[in-house]
């Protein structure tokens, strides 16, 4: 009985999708989101998502999806089974790229035309604080332990600690030109930041008070192209801290560096101009957007190999998928 009772529960559990897993892709300038099953890696639907759709992440139990539209100044959220627009959220002007506290309360976002971070409460709908930090504010991170976001601003170089207790800014560390993006390790320990210009991913060591120190500069470099093209943007590190995942931009490639000895040690040849990435809550597979080419590539982790590619919207931007 028991064992037809399991399978019984597996059917109706199949059979209402809540066991499907979901991709969500932001398209720039297509305005839409796209929605993508990761069992069977088809195109599910497509969706309106408001103007210039850019940052885009899940509450923790992936219920909401939370969408920067950029040119509408706001944060659209949306139902992530039925995908309707429940509301919008504050959000300060020109909202890029944002993270979120894990307890999915509040929501940190970098305003790149304001030079501040707004930090809106996702219950009440309020801004609890904008926080002046360099020009053209874009990466987001939360450290592990919820103590301080991390703010990365292109123009002025730097990496930006701030404290989540009173939102002042404990420490800036200068990287290279127009950081773009920023990962912490699982442990915490660790933090990498990659910057387009300068073709480099930063290693930030954190001690154990939090206090950050620039320790290594990790380098590019492919056969048949160019160095400016080597441009650094999406980063993404294994759970185990095994290996690290780098977007190279117009170099059409991801780069896979080894987590003990942070040497690079393969490229992974995806679509062209591949922007930001994400993991299947597995980490079996990342998933790579493509703006110039407007589609997804599925890598497979263990073997570090492209696999598929699928159509998306008009310059895919940002990726997201549903957690376990």
């Amino acid at each position: 009985m028991k064992s037809l009772l399991t399978s019984t529960a597996l059917i109706l559990l199949t059979a209402s999708g809540a066991m499907a897993g979901k991709a969500f892709v932001s398209n720039e300038r297509g305005n839409t989101v796209t929605v993508i099953d990761t069992d069977s890696w088809t195109v599910e639907t497509e969706f309106a998502a408001g103007n210039r759709p850019r940052g885009i992440t899940l509450s923790p139990d992936g219920s909401l999806l939370y969408v920067c539209a950029s040119d509408d100044d706001t944060v659209r959220v949306f139902n992530s089974e039925t995908y309707e627009e429940l509301y919008t959220l504050p959000s300060g002007p020109d909202p890029e790229l944002f993270t979120m506290h894990p307890s999915g309360n509040p929501l940190y976002i970098a305003n790149e035309d304001d030079n501040l971070v707004t930090v809106t409460d996702t219950e009440s709908h309020t801004i609890l604080a904008e926080i002046p930090v360099g020009v053209e504010p874009e990466g987001m991170a939360i450290s592990p332990d919820s103590a301080f976001v991390v703010n990365t601003s292109e123009t002025t170089n730097m990496a930006h600690f701030i404290s989540t207790a009173d939102y002042e800014i404990k420490h800036n560390i200068l990287v290279d030109q127009r950081p773009r993006y920023v990962e912490y390790t699982r442990d915490g320990k660790r933090l990498f930041v990659s910057s387009e210009i300068g073709g480099t991913v930063s290693v930030i060591d954190i001690a154990e008070d939090g206090t950050p120190t620039l320790s290594k500069k990790i380098g590019f470099e492919v056969a048949g192209v160019l160095p400016e093209w080597l441009q650094p943007v999406g980063v993404r590190v294994t759970d185990d801290g095994s290996r690290i995942f780098v977007a190279l931009g117009p170099a059409n490639r991801v780069a896979v560096i080894d987590g003990e000895s942070l040497e690079v040690v393969d490229y992974i040849l995806v679509g062209q101009r591949v922007w930001q990435m994400a993991f299947t809550p597995d980490q079996k597979y990342l998933l790579t957007t493509n703006g110039n080419s407007n589609d997804i590539t599925v890598i497979d982790v263990a073997k570090e190999k492209a696999i598929q590619s699928i159509q998306v919207g008009q310059q895919p931007w940002g990726v997201v998928v549903t957690p376990n």
